[in-house]
């Protein structure tokens, strides 16, 4: 009569309990995956990270924007450069460009403008080459290797990366962005505009100078004027090496933990 008493009482609601809450920790595959939010699964973001970037709508989003403010920062500090630095605007022709060798008579002269003395200055350089000069007169080479760069980006970011890859995504739009801003001057006005003068002045220390300069720009730390476009280039490019160090890395950690 003692276990038919207690039918209603505590212990047979305690064992009621403890025979229905395994039951609802199971998923429908009676596996035991429960609950339909991914999160508390903890393979579920493996799975997400393992997602191809080409198949992400986040990753495409981050791609897309970061070119675009990459890009639309390069041409408005060109315009705007352009427009104040020099005291009037200066408009450049690409016929002109084209059938001159000295890209400096195009410009007017001006006194560079000092932002933080011995650090930054901005003065207008026309750049008939690459990122610092390089490869002057070679401006349809450049246009074709700028194009296929950019190809080049874009598959990397479908190939290589995956969906949570977002410093990646970054680091490519903006070396993205910082080919097709170049890229826009070159075909536009046969030149690159440059404006940005970093460490004017400051000169090597021990009397040291660079062999493949020369004048007074040879003893320069950095003798270059360069453009938001160069920026993002190497930003872009430092990320993309600090990031593929760490993935090795991790890898790497992974295999001696698995091993």
């Amino acid at each position: 009569m003692g276990p038919l008493l207690d039918r209603g009482g505590p212990r047979a609601r305690a064992s009621l309990d403890a025979s229905v809450k395994p039951a609802e920790n199971q998923g429908v595959d009676g596996t035991g995956g429960g609950a339909t939010d991914p999160n508390q699964h903890p393979g579920a973001r493996d799975v997400a990270s393992r997602t191809p970037a080409s198949r992400s709508r986040g990753a495409w989003v981050v791609l897309v924007l970061t070119t675009l403010l990459g890009l639309v920062t390069d041409l408005t500090s060109k315009e705007i450069a352009f427009r104040s630095i020099a005291g009037a605007p200066v408009a450049i022709d690409r016929e002109a460009v084209i059938a001159t060798s000295n890209l400096g008579n195009l410009i007017p002269f001006h006194r560079p403008i000092v932002v933080v003395p011995s650090a930054l200055e901005f003065t207008l350089v026309l750049n008939p080459g690459a990122v610092f000069g390089i490869g002057a007169g070679k401006r349809w080479f450049f246009v074709l290797f700028t194009a296929i760069a950019v190809v080049f980006a874009t598959g990397l970011f479908a190939r290589w990366t995956r969906a949570g890859d977002r410093w990646a995504h970054v680091a490519i739009g903006l070396v993205i962005s910082g080919g097709l801003g170049n890229l826009y001057d070159r075909l536009l006005y046969g030149c690159v505009r440059d404006f940005i003068h970093p460490l004017p002045g400051v000169k090597l220390p021990f009397g040291w100078s660079y062999p493949w300069a020369s004048g007074q720009t040879a003893r320069e730390v950095w003798p270059y004027v360069s453009n938001l476009a160069d920026l993002w280039l190497i930003i872009g490019i430092v990320i993309l090496v600090i990031y593929t160090w760490r993935s090795g890395a991790r890898e790497n950690a992974e295999r001696a933990r698995a091993g």
